[in-house]
């Protein structure tokens, strides 16, 4: 079980030397109990104590990469059954599936779709994130050669093996032995077998069985083979199935710290007709899986399970926002009018992307207001006259522009007056209280 503050207190060194970065020992413990902390802040702590409490301070859902390098998939770590308690960790892997039966240039084909998936929304690329290839023939021979082909085709994309033959398996998985693979087919028939497996390729475990109670035995099991990652299937497939087997294995880890059923979840939402998958596929997005194995992938599902995604896993306590600085919108000469907004991240893709519709080539001055919209910042004290003339005269926009005038939002016309005293010599005009205005206001400027 889970040690409290008191408890972890009690093995710390209790100097309150703050080199943890708390102010003193109890509340570098709080923090620990409240897994909000690594043990790894404290230089200062007994090899027994690091012993006793790296189990205590360990995310209860246990952390995993798929893949290696840049594309790499990190999974699990997880601390809380709702996002609003704090925030979701490690956003759920899709992976689309290609099965070992198919020609060549079909694998090639689904390889390239995966490659191509990738998509820019509010700033952030979101993409396909790996390929579960499946051993629909049972031949191993025939693996091993789509193994081959997708290696050699994709060589960063991390990849799941799927097969609950062991020498399959062991064909399929040499072409990845450096990569970090994971190896999806271990149950109680084959658990030692592939447990072997796993740990000569260094890979991840995939592991499935007909209900949580068999499943957390199977872990268990596995785990005295000394093989720690792993992923889990409780073999759900259906909405509801996943819906409550996925729950109830976030609920056993987060709220009873039950480690049989501590790891990410896999979810396989395959389905014939793709408006039904793409529906299974939320449930998986929303209620905790860690990978969705999907069967295609189209652009307009893609956009749906990429959108919920990302709402979910950003942190609500921070809002989204992109980097201040002044943007160049197409071939902004120094003629070029100078607009001025907030760094929320939707309102600049909303703003850059009107201004982008008028063909109208503009700099867009992007002011840091902690990530609010303009109303909001401008209530918070964020978005103000003072602090508009700042941004404008430390960014270095005066020796980029020939003229002196200035947009500002049209939800924010009161400020006109006062930023105009503020920046000496700069006229400020109102623009379009919407940003869908800003088209047509900005033609009618340029002629």
């Amino acid at each position: 079980m889970a040690l409290t503050g008191v408890e972890i207190f009690k093995l710390l060194p209790k100097t309150n030397c703050k080199k943890c970065g708390h102010p003193t020992c109890l509340a570098f413990a709080m923090k620990l109990a409240q897994r909000q902390a690594s043990l790894d802040s404290c230089p200062d702590v007994s090899e027994d104590a690091r012993r006793i409490l790296g189990e205590a301070s360990a995310p209860p859902v246990r952390p995993i990469s798929l893949g290696v390098g840049d594309k790499a998939v990190k999974m699990g770590e997880e601390t809380v059954l709702f996002r609003h308690d704090k925030k979701f960790v490690n956003p759920c892997a899709f992976a689309l599936e290609i099965k070992d039966t198919l020609s060549e240039a079909d694998i090639t084909k689904k390889i390239e779709d995966v490659v191509n998936s990738e998509i820019d929304r509010v700033g952030q690329k979101l993409k396909i994130d790996a390929i579960a290839l499946t051993n629909e023939s049972g031949d191993a021979g025939k693996l091993e050669t789509a193994a081959k082909l997708i290696s050699s085709k994709a060589p960063q994309v991390p990849v799941i093996i799927c097969t609950t033959n062991l020498q399959a398996a062991e064909a399929a998985v040499k072409p990845f032995d450096d990569r970090r693979p994971l190896i999806y087919g271990a149950n109680a028939d084959n658990a030692e077998a592939m447990a072997n497996v796993a740990k000569t390729f260094k890979a991840t475990l995939g592991v499935s069985a007909k209900g949580l109670d068999e499943l957390s035995t199977l872990t268990e099991k596995i785990k005295s083979f000394d093989v720690e990652d792993m992923v889990i299937d409780s073999s759900a497939r259906r909405a509801k199935e996943i819906l409550e087997d996925n729950t109830l294995i976030r609920r056993a880890a987060i709220r009873k710290n039950f480690k049989p059923l501590g790891y990410p979840v896999i979810t396989f939402a395959q389905r014939e007709d793709s408006l039904h998958e793409a529906l299974i596929a939320t449930i998986g997005v929303a209620k905790y899986s860690s990978i969705i194995i999907l069967s295609s992938i189209e652009k307009w599902k893609n956009l749906a399970l990429f959108t919920l995604r990302q709402n979910l896993y950003t942190d609500p306590q921070v809002p989204m926002q992109v980097e201040q600085k002044i943007y160049k919108i197409g071939e902004a000469t120094p003629e070029a009018p100078l607009l001025i907004t907030t760094n929320f991240s939707l309102t600049y893709f909303i703003v850059s992307g009107e201004i982008e519709n008028s063909k109208v080539p503009c700099r867009l001055a992007v002011m840091d207001c902690e990530g609010l919209s303009v109303l909001t910042a401008w209530a918070a004290g964020k978005f103000t006259a003072s602090k508009i003339a700042q941004f404008i005269k430390e960014s270095g926009i005066e020796n980029e522009v020939k003229h002196r005038d200035l947009v500002i939002p049209g939800y924010v016309a009161i400020l006109s007056g006062s930023v105009e005293e503020k920046l000496e010599g700069w006229k400020v005009t109102v623009g379009p209280r919407e940003a869908n205005g800003l088209p047509a206001f900005l033609r009618a400027r340029a002629t």
